[in-house]
């Protein structure tokens, strides 16, 4: 099977492995606000980290605002852009850097809508995007758009299925179709499964093309990658791990949650050990400082150690 360009974007040669990094978008203190980031801040820190040599970015799926905390007093609501239509403008805006979702909410969107968006964006970016999967987890989202959140597992499986024949160029697939959504792409669309997607780490390794797990110290995560590797056998699917970071200018680490905040040679460190337990790409969710400060930090202090 022929990926699309963004596959190799995001992960090194097997001959000359390095880990490659990409950005969580929107970013900034927007978010806890409930206010909205201006859509140019996300299109400027595509182009940024396109320019520093990030080899990802990444947009967020939050259908709805629906008010997230721990306590009633912490509880904010998310305000976001449409995921792709904000990817259409970023692959306007850079030439070089893969743009996925992470995670397109799949039980609360019809498959073939999902699939004309992801087919489209791929002819935009000419080959750069790579469509991020996940189940979605809020209640409330679910009852509105008349979805069964205990139906998740088997609404990704067919959903799956679906997308799996439109984004692919093999005619024998793509027959399965009554209709297509668009003409065949030109090479076959990545699909991650971002978190559990509510499978098991087998039918992940089984039907997708790249698993995407949160941030866990990497200690903890040695059994679930041994797990991950022992389910996907002699392929080689993609490995991502996405990160909370808080960059510090000094030496500093403090476990936040699902993050890490650290000292650029730590992070150097901790990207080496990541790397080693077979880690392809790493995205940073940005948190405390301006992004764009942190992106040039980590473009002197981080990247040339890599």
């Amino acid at each position: 099977m022929a990926f699309n360009k963004a596959f190799d974007m995001l992960r090194s040669p097997a001959d000359s492995p390095k880990i490659t990094l990409g950005l969580m978008t929107p970013a900034g203190p927007e978010l806890s606000h409930g206010t909205m980031v201006p859509p140019e801040n996300s299109i400027d820190l595509a182009r940024q980290a396109e320019q520093l040599g990030f080899s990802g970015i990444w947009v967020r799926d939050v259908p709805l605002a629906i008010p997230q905390g721990l306590t009633v007093t912490d509880k904010q609501a998310t305000y976001l852009d449409d995921p792709f239509l904000m990817l259409g403008a970023m692959a306007g805006a850079t030439s070089t850097i893969a743009l996925g979702t992470a995670a397109t909410v799949l039980p609360l969107r019809h498959p073939l809508h999902v699939a004309k968006s992801a087919l489209t964006l791929d002819r935009l970016s000419q080959g750069r995007f790579v469509l991020g999967i996940g189940s979605g987890d809020r209640p409330e989202e679910f009852e509105i758009f008349g979805k069964n959140l205990d139906d998740r597992r088997t609404d990704i499986q067919a959903g799956w299925a679906t997308l799996r024949a439109a984004l692919s160029p093999d005619p024998t697939e793509r027959a399965t179709l009554k209709y297509t959504p668009t003409t065949p792409p030109e090479s076959q669309i990545p699909m991650i499964a971002v978190g559990s997607a509510r499978q098991t780490v087998q039918w992940i390794a089984r039907n997708a093309d790249g698993w995407a797990t949160y941030y866990r110290p990497a200690e903890a995560q040695v059994g679930r990658l041994d797990l991950w590797d022992k389910a996907r056998g002699d392929t080689r699917p993609l490995l991502i791990s996405s990160m909370g970071l808080q960059l510090t200018e000094g030496d500093a680490h403090k476990e936040i949650a699902l993050g890490v905040k650290i000292g650029s040679q730590e992070l150097v460190e901790h990207l080496h050990r990541m790397s080693k337990m077979g880690v392809d790409h790493v995205i940073f969710n940005i948190q405390g400082r301006p992004a764009d400060e942190v992106l040039s930090q980590i473009s002197e202090e981080v990247l040339p150690h890599l």
